[in-house]
């Protein structure tokens, strides 16, 4: 196979300044809106990007779960090795990209923990066997075998059976409060579109720049 082969003309969209709202966060949410209609599967996948404890950037897939109080909000375990990472440097990064859009944005920014009392109404709408899971689950860390993690997950139906699961106090959510975000749109020949939103001092508003693809 010839990766330098493997290639595609983005000739979907193109972007202007004046297409854009003044506020990134309205704009993710238009193009979010318009991700869904265009019946994009996981549209809310997202890379999750941190400092590594190690010195070198670590990355993953989450899912993003609301964009509330002007924070990208997603959960996952609070022992994990990105909950570690975030306890060592709060600063990070997320990417979203709808190729189907030809459509990609990145945002950087700060994570801290969200209230314990959005954390529980959000883990009461998540289906039972993934309330269960979070349980099962020491995440990041070493397990013997498949079936040992099986086995956790049916002692857990059982002991859990007949009442509502609670979250455990090692799970729960993280809101990502960005501080600049950019809008990527892609063009014939590489000339594609970017537009970077930058948070001026005191947070109020935002600088926008046309970047060079």
């Amino acid at each position: 196979m010839n990766l330098s082969d493997l290639r595609k003309e983005y000739t979907r969209h193109g972007l202007r300044r004046d297409e854009l709202s003044d506020d990134p966060l309205e704009q993710f949410r238009q193009w979010f809106g318009e991700a869904l209609e265009a019946g994009i599967v996981e549209a809310n996948a997202m890379v999750l990007s941190t400092a590594g404890l190690d010195g070198f950037p670590s990355s993953r897939v989450v899912l993003l779960k609301a964009l509330e109080d002007g924070k990208f909000q997603f959960f996952t375990n609070y022992e994990s090795l990105k909950a570690q990472e975030i306890a060592a440097d709060s600063k990070a990064a997320l990417n979203f990209f709808w190729p189907e859009l030809e459509r990609q944005i990145r945002i950087r920014g700060v994570c801290h923990r969200l209230p314990e009392s959005v954390s529980d109404a959000y883990f009461r709408e998540r289906p039972r066997l993934s309330q269960l899971g979070a349980w099962a689950s020491s995440q990041s860390r070493i397990v013997s075998s498949r079936r040992a993690l099986e086995d956790r997950m049916a002692a857990l139906e059982v002991e859990w059976q007949g009442r509502t699961v609670e979250r455990p106090g090692h799970w729960g959510g993280y809101g990502l409060e960005p501080v600049e975000i950019e809008f990527w749109q892609g063009r014939e020949g590489r000339l594609h579109d970017r537009f970077r939103y930058r948070q001026l001092a005191g947070g109020a508003s935002w600088a926008v720049d046309r970047l060079c693809p």
